[in-house]
Order: structure tokens, then sequence, then C-alpha cells
């Protein structure tokens, strides 16, 4: 299990140097990832490329300095770093208006595309960034809607280009899927991947797929919640009980896929059965791939074999791991009761 996280200390700004990261688009998105690298210790140019008269660069930049500083205060409020860093790791952050665009891509070896979820602004914003960016700096866009081989088509030189999808917000959550295409250079992610790291981000890795991978989870679970309430299954406050002290609970000490294995892939196949025939078929049938491992007998951690691989494998040690990390977050949380000592009447 990976143990980066991106709320390590913040770190101390190495010598002063060019940016070497830029994110095209001053909106929400391009602040935060400005804040994750701050954090880490680097400087950032957030490049607005729209050219806009003197009041209105002045209104933005001041919009996005306050909404960044508000973001560090809110931070040194609940205790993640001292106050007195709040302006230092805001510094850190170069707002930079359309005519310095040029110098700021020129800087840069990793260029993050925030611009509005439009394909003709995102065309218009890789145009430029293809005039200015070297020849080795990776390209990737934040989309969350556009697939990363319709955007490839737009890129110069489309091998060094992925997608990059944060979670909100992005200087907080761990995790950062990256998008490739056919043409992705291995290099290339593998260079993405080892930046991702150094600013303790966990990179994970997904093909040119709609939701990438954790929306595309999260779509299902929110849309299964909404129809419990609209059926009077359970009130809205019992559900987020029910997932964050249960569902999540779990699924922040195992994997999902982990989790199939860890019960059983027949488990999923009885399960997936009983529900697809009393509640809705198409939601609830279990995919091929469940049905062909019951079938063969791989049914994970009990049989030797599922998705994972556990020959030569301490069961026993597996398991108290799993325990471990289930305990860590019953701890974390402050719902850890310790064993009673007496027997109650």
């Amino acid at each position: 299990m990976a143990n980066a996280t991106s709320m390590t200390a913040p770190a101390t700004l190495p010598a002063a140097t060019s940016p070497r990261f830029a994110a095209v688009g001053a909106g929400r998105m391009g602040r935060s990832i400005a804040i994750a690298f701050a954090w880490a210790g680097y400087r950032i140019s957030v490049i607005d490329l729209l050219s806009r008269d003197a009041p209105a660069r002045a209104a933005l930049h001041d919009d996005a300095r306050g909404e960044i500083r508000a973001s560090l205060l809110a931070l040194a409020e609940l205790g993640a770093l001292p106050v007195t860093q709040v302006d230092q790791l805001a510094e850190r952050i170069d707002l930079v208006a359309s005519d310095g665009a040029a110098a700021a891509l020129a800087a840069a070896e990793l260029v993050f595309e925030a611009v509005p979820e439009r394909l003709d602004a995102k065309r218009e914003a890789f145009a430029e960034i293809g005039r200015h960016c070297r020849e080795d700096a990776i390209l990737t866009s934040t989309t969350s809607s556009i697939l990363v081989t319709q955007l490839a088509l737009h890129v110069a030189r489309p091998e060094r280009f992925l997608n990059v999808h944060w979670l909100n917000p992005a200087y907080l959550i761990p995790v950062v899927e990256l998008s490739t295409h056919p043409a992705t250079a291995p290099a290339v992610l593998e260079r993405a991947k080892a930046l991702f790291a150094s600013i303790g981000k966990i990179p994970v890795v997904c093909g040119a797929t709609p939701g990438y991978i954790v929306p595309r989870l999260q779509a299902l679970v929110m849309n299964e919640a909404a129809r419990m309430v609209e059926e009077g299954v359970a009130t809205a406050e019992e559900i987020d009980k029910a997932t964050r002290y249960g569902l999540g609970f779990r699924f922040a000490a195992l994997g999902v896929v982990e989790f199939i294995d860890f019960g059983g892939a027949d488990i999923l196949h009885h399960a997936s059965r009983e529900m697809s025939e009393t509640i809705d078929a198409a939601r609830y049938r279990a995919p091929e791939i469940i049905d062909r491992m019951v079938a063969d007998g791989r049914l994970g951690l009990k049989t030797g074999s599922g998705f994972f691989d556990y020959a030569g494998r301490d069961a026993g040690a597996y398991r108290r791991d799993v325990m471990a990390r289930t305990l860590g977050m019953l701890r974390h949380t402050g719902l850890w009761r310790a064993a009673a000592k007496e027997t109650l009447s």
C-alpha cells in the first residue's frame, strides 16, 4: 500500500529559479494545483491566456490571490501549517498575464491545461502552449469530461501528452489519475509519475475511459444513495452514517478490487444475483469476469488466486495487516473503544 501523502509539512523553497511548472487557466483548478506545488516547495506559474485590460487583469489577480490565501489560512486554522508560512507559500505562486505567457511556458517542464470544459477552449489553449513550450515538456489536461484521445489530436507531439485528473481539493487529496492514450510515450508517463510522487501525490494510471477511475465508481454509489432516499429505504442522514462509518471504513482499509478478493468473488457473485433479482437486473448483474472467476475456482485469498496472486503469501500475516489498517482508521477517527475490563450485568 502506498504511504505518500500530500499534506506533510510544507517544504522549504529551493534556490530561486524560473518555475518548472505551469497551470494554464487561473480558475479554481489552476489555483488548487498551484497550492499543491507551492506546498511541496516549488514555484509554479498560473497563466491567464486571455487578453484583458488593466482593471480586469488586476481584478482576476486579486481574486486568485485572495482565494489562494484563504485556502492556506483555512489550513493554518486547522493546524496544518503555521500561519506565518501562509504568505511564504502564496509567494511561490506566480500569477502570469497573457503578455508573460510565452516566457512562463518556455520555462516549464510540466504544463497543466486547466481552462473551461469546452473543446474549442482547450484546442486554442494547446495551440498557444505548443507555440511556446519546450519540446521535452510534458503537456497535460485536467479535463474531467473530454477523453485524452480527443485532446491528443490537438497537441503538438502527442507522445508527451496525457490527461491528469485531480480530485478536489487538489492540494489535499493524494490520488491523481493519469489517463493515457495509445501514443503516450512510456518514458513520459514515468516522468509524470515521478514528478507527482515528488510532491506527495499517489499517481494511478488508466486508459482513455469516461469518468477515469474514481468518478466512475463514485457516480454509481451516489446515484444508488439518491435512489434509496427516493424510494424511502432510509433517510439521507442514515445513509451518510452508513457510508462514513461502514462503507468508507472498509474502502479506506482495502482497495475495492482487493476487497473482492478478501471476501471472495463468490460472495460478490451470489450477492449480485440476489440483488439483480430483487432490485434491478441491469444495475446489479455481476460482470462476466466475476462469473468466470467463480467457475474457475479463482475466488481470491481463500483459494490462492483471484484478481491478485496469493501464491506463497502468508495469509495470516496479510489478514493481520488488513486488521491493522482498519484499527488505524478507528483510532484516527476517535471511534476506537478498548475492550471492557469487567462483565456488565
